[in-house]
């Protein structure tokens, strides 16, 4: 019962402070749109140039079909030679498509032209993805053309898209931001909680309470978690109602992930505040951390493209295995015998985070 009393206080210092009640409510909202938009890595009016040396019309459809691609957008076109290199190097285009008719044995003309594409390689996630954007419409002309002709291809590959038939990439960093808010909000409110006491001279008075250790250390988590799952549900709400992103698995398996995160991650955050002396030093740690959980954690690339000598962070960070439970719970539906492995893997790390809290937590109190 006394705990309660302890929680109540917390809530109370977080309402008071009106701007910061802002920031943990309105501000994940803001942050997904934002963030849903930003690290998108669809690709949108990539910038074209058209070099058509071909005197067929295969060459104009092809050219027709690019301009018509909400994709791309063409800025330049010549039926001259041009120099494509300049045009990349300018910034004018990011990609030059050139047309040449194409001669077979004994100079009979062909019936498809030869295509040159040249892309600009300093983006090169851009250049692949525009690269694959090209050779589908070119091949799609072709088939298209055969179809017509009453003829095709002997093989033809159909893939098929299972979880994200869209290939939309929010569909696959929605519910990583999530986890990652989750951590924003939980890890920044808590570590300054130790050193808030210290500073505002009001931590002895708290160690002279009945309260014991355990039932402070849970007083100043419990708040944090009940702030951290308000905002994860207001994510979820986000990512859903606003980009769409469709939900197929269990409420209450994201819950229980959810909460073995916020244990660990809840721990760390006391753990830097323990060993903090200052407001300004524990939220220096508390963002050099968050910066490493986002990096190891396969949010913005797989974790297997980790060199081995630094994949033992990305084993111990508890991000990336909420955020690969998030993933299979949000896009696949799997319930717990699909991420079992990950989930127990969070609950060590958990465990022995809360341990070592603690342990120094205990220390802390009784100097």
């Amino acid at each position: 019962m006394k705990l309660r009393y302890l929680v109540k206080k917390e809530l109370i210092e977080v309402v008071r402070q009106k701007e910061l009640l802002f920031l943990m409510f309105a501000g994940p909202v803001i942050q997904i749109i934002i963030l849903g938009y930003v690290v998108s890595s669809d690709i949108r009016r990539v910038p074209v140039a058209i070099v058509n040396l071909s005197r067929g019309q295969v060459a104009e459809r092809v050219s027709e079909r690019v301009r018509r691609s909400p994709l791309f957008a063409v800025r330049f076109e010549s039926r001259q030679g041009a120099d494509t290199l300049e045009l990349l190097k300018k910034g004018r285009a990011k990609a030059v498509i050139v047309f040449r008719d194409a001669r077979g044995h004994g100079g009979a003309a062909r019936a498809y032209p030869e295509v040159q594409v040249l892309m600009d390689g300093i983006d090169s996630n851009t250049a692949m993805v525009a690269a694959g954007y090209f050779n589908g419409i070119i091949k799609g002309y072709i088939l298209d053309d055969l179809a017509r002709r009453g003829r095709g291809l002997p093989l033809a590959d159909r893939p098929l898209f299972r979880f994200n038939p869209q290939l939309r990439s929010i569909n696959y960093m929605g519910p990583g931001i999530v986890g990652f808010l989750l951590t924003i909000i939980t890890m920044f409110l808590t570590s300054a909680s130790l050193v808030r006491e210290k500073e505002q001279q009001t931590l002895d008075t708290l160690l002279m309470s009945p309260l014991a250790s355990l039932e402070i250390y849970l007083g100043k988590a419990l708040p944090a978690a009940l702030v951290g799952l308000v905002d994860m549900v207001i994510g979820l709400l986000v990512v859903v109602l606003w980009f769409g992103i469709p939900f197929r698995g269990s409420l209450f398996y994201l819950l229980v992930a959810a909460l073995v995160y916020l244990a660990a991650i809840l721990s760390y955050a006391l753990l830097i505040s323990v060993l903090s002396t200052t407001t300004q030093q524990s939220m220096f740690f508390a963002w050099f951390s968050l910066m490493l959980f986002l990096l190891m954690s396969g949010f913005f690339t797989p974790v297997a493209n980790i060199p081995q000598p630094l994949r033992l962070l990305a084993d111990i960070n508890p991000l990336r295995y909420l955020i690969q439970i998030i993933r299979e719970i949000f896009l696949k539906g799997n319930g717990i015998a699909y991420f079992w492995k990950d989930l127990l893997a969070l609950a060590g790390i958990a465990a022995s985070l809360v341990s070592v809290s603690l342990l120094n937590f205990k220390r802390f109190i009784s100097r």
